[in-house]
């Protein structure tokens, strides 16, 4: 992954846009006479000094950053105004290690401009600082104005104004009404939280995530739900640290960060509105431990999926995955990897076989005390799968065959798909392993569905494995367009249809056909990509037989949320003889070793 440190360009003349940042400055500069912070940033996102030269703005510095692309320091006006929407903080771009320091009363003159982190393709909102500086040290050593503090009562319920996919920079700012317009009245300026709860772990990047609203659809784990797109979570808060790296918490959802925590508030394309702390709290270790699950019963199939993250030969994740497949997941018969890496990882040399990377992981499970499992899979053409370059990520079948037998028909390859037919009456793949409709524009630069014929003390379960199209490009959260586009989902809603189209392919052949859809679908139970899986009952998404506050399988900034699914035919539903569990063992963990948690079902086929 690219590093967080976003790229901070200087203040143009005209509209600049890169690949990773842009500096949008309206019009040309233009002279204005002595302003006030609250003056600069305005009543509405974007200020009305933007592009204009200010002189002799004066403040007092509340945080100095002096590491990453980004360096500069955090100045506020102690003497507010009585306007609640106009911000008294503001950012001061030096381009290198400033040279002021906390409790200095400085006069900064200069360039306001308002950078847009990610570029404007990106769509987020932009950040109004002053570029270009001359920066005058009054006097040092003064109070550093008092934090506001940002708790449940402060922020409001409704999350942001909608503007029907359109901008919401030129709406005038309401604090008291809308979330996001109550955070950007505080950009810049000096915020507190207290004991605020953990709902997004300590990330690699020395990062987590709060809330200041722990009754906010809570999780059973600690976290917070996101369980619709229209009741979004207004207290979660990104944490960063304007301290060394080695002095951040490792913090696991659950966790609380006790005491103050406070600096200025920022605005960054990883997260939006980020809380950039010059004192963290202690933190209070929640409790929270990895889950274990039951091991299936003698008369119960048990089928999982688990995404293993870019798992290749080099990594050092084999025992600690195959100890999560066999203490936590109780050695499912059927496990559906994903992201599983070709025998030499991102090396991009034509290399597309994985046997060596599955091995590896089966020896690691027998030596974790688990079954030497077998393996199915089908080789992708090279680089036409994406994911990583040169990875050629695929899904593979693990499967017991002391519990479960594969059944192989004319094993299909990267570009032949398989079809459906009748054997003595009961549904049949023309090739298993196979992949389901490759040729089919739905998989352009994706991952083709594998599908398998497995036997079960005498049944037979056709199983197909996924993993649809990423969720990169989407519009973040706090987009300055609302609602946000999710464009990558059209991808997604193509790959739906065809699974289910072949799914109904099974059951026109078989009614009561014991069918699994799963793998990491990248869309949420609720989305219309589950929907257009479930079309006409072909299948069902067993997530929803679980309480609320555990449709879960990963946490993106705060929110714990479904992408991995797995999805079971009519006769299976019907059965009433299943149970479902999403197993938290990776995804609420500072140490974890995918970002995804894997999901279990048993059944009585």
């Amino acid at each position: 992954m690219p590093s967080k440190s976003s790229a901070r360009l200087a203040a143009l003349t005209v509209a600049a846009v890169c690949s990773a940042a842009s500096t949008v400055v309206i019009g040309s500069p233009a002279h204005a006479a002595s302003v006030r912070v609250h003056d600069i940033q305005g009543t509405t996102r974007v200020s009305p000094y933007a592009g204009q030269q200010v002189t002799d703005v004066t403040g007092i510095v509340t945080g100095v950053r002096t590491y990453g692309s980004s360096k500069g320091f955090w100045m506020q006006d102690p003497a507010p105004d009585a306007d609640p929407a106009t911000s008294e903080g503001v950012f001061v771009f030096t381009s290198s290690t400033p040279k002021v320091a906390v409790g200095d009363a400085v006069s900064v003159s200069g360039t306001v401009s308002e950078y847009v982190p990610g570029g404007t393709s990106s769509g987020n909102q932009s950040l109004t600082e002053i570029t270009r500086p001359a920066v005058t040290v009054v006097s040092s050593g003064n109070p550093v104005p008092a934090a506001t503090r940002i708790d449940a009562r402060s922020v409001p319920r409704a999350y942001t104004p909608q503007a029907g996919g359109g901008s919401i920079n030129a709406l005038p700012l309401r604090p008291d009404r809308y979330a996001l317009d109550y955070y950007e009245s505080l950009e810049g300026m000096n915020v507190q939280v207290a004991d605020a709860r953990v709902v997004g772990a300590t990330d690699p990047y020395t990062e987590l995530w709060v809330t200041v609203k722990p009754k906010e659809h809570p999780s059973a784990g600690g976290g917070t739900v996101y369980g619709s797109y229209d009741s979004q979570n207004t207290g979660r808060l990104q944490i960063q640290s304007l301290g060394k790296a080695a002095d951040f918490p490792d913090a696991n959802v659950g966790d609380t960060l006790a005491g103050t925590t406070a600096g200025p508030l920022d605005y960054n394309q990883y997260g939006g509105y980020t809380l950039v702390a010059g004192r963290l709290g202690t933190l209070q270790d929640g409790g929270r431990e990895k889950e274990t699950t039951r091991a299936a019963s003698r008369r119960e199939l048990a089928v999982a999926t688990y995404n293993v993250e870019n798992l290749d030969p080099s990594d050092d994740t084999f025992a600690a995955h195959a100890a999560a497949i066999v203490h936590h997941l109780g050695s499912p018969d059927i496990v559906s990897l994903e992201e599983i890496q070709d025998d030499n990882g991102a090396t991009d040399d034509g290399t597309v076989a994985a046997g060596r990377t599955v091995t590896k992981l089966i020896d690691a499970i027998v030596a974790a005390g688990g079954p030497r499992y077998d393996w199915r899979s089908v080789d992708p053409v090279d680089k036409a799968d994406g994911g990583e370059p040169g990875g050629n990520i695929r899904q593979v079948f693990l499967f017991d065959p002391e519990r479960v037998s594969f059944t192989d028909r004319a094993a299909g390859d990267a570009t032949t798909a398989t079809g459906v037919t009748k054997v003595r009456g009961k549904a049949a793949l023309t090739h298993s392993p196979g992949r389901v409709d490759p040729s089919n524009l739905a998989w352009e630069n994706s991952r083709k569905p594998l599908a398998g014929e497995f036997v079960f003390r005498g049944r037979t379960v056709f199983v197909i494995a996924n993993h649809f199209a990423s969720k990169g490009g989407d519009q973040g959260l706090t987009s300055q367009y609302q609602p946000p586009a999710r464009g990558s989902e059209t991808q997604r809603h193509l790959q739906a249809t065809a699974v289910n189209t072949f799914v109904k392919q099974i059951l026109a052949a078989q009614k009561n056909a014991d069918v699994i859809a799963l793998g990491d679908i990248n869309d949420f139970e609720f989305s219309t990509t589950a929907r257009l899986l479930e079309a006409d009952g072909a299948l069902w998404s067993a997530v929803k037989s679980l309480p609320e506050d555990e449709r879960y399988s990963y946490v993106y900034q705060g929110n714990s949320q479904v992408l991995d699914q797995i999805l079971v035919s009519p006769a299976i539903r019907r059965g009433g003889h299943f149970t479902y569990d999403s197993v938290h063992v990776n995804a609420e963990f500072h140490d974890q070793i995918s970002d995804h948690d894997p999901q279990v079902l048993r059944f009585r086929p």
